[in-house]
């Protein structure tokens, strides 16, 4: 069953490895949710931002365990996915502000 887009797509990785995979190779990162599959992100990124994608990659990036005095606890694990554009696709997530 398919999600929302919405739902799928948490929000977009503005890093710097993304930012030079985004200017060499064409692909962008998202966080996604954890239960979403590759076909469920293509579509997702197909309708919210209306381009053409190639391929999907995803990982599932493990909660570090961090300590607070005694106390430990544990971040949530979470899933980045990769997406490879179309030549002519492109997002832009900053807009024409950059002027």
């Amino acid at each position: 069953m398919s999600k929302h887009p919405a739902e799928v797509i948490k929000r977009p990785l503005l890093t710097e490895k993304g930012t030079t995979m985004g200017e060499e190779d064409n692909k962008v990162l998202f966080e996604v949710a954890i239960d979403a599959n590759k076909i469920d992100i293509r579509a997702a990124v197909e309708k919210l931002y209306e381009v053409t994608v190639l391929s999907v990659h995803t990982q599932v990036v493990r909660g570090k365990t961090k300590r607070v005095g005694r106390n430990t606890g544990k971040r949530r694990n979470w899933k980045r996915a990769i997406v490879k554009l179309d030549e002519e696709s492109s997002i832009d997530f900053f807009g024409a502000a950059a002027s």
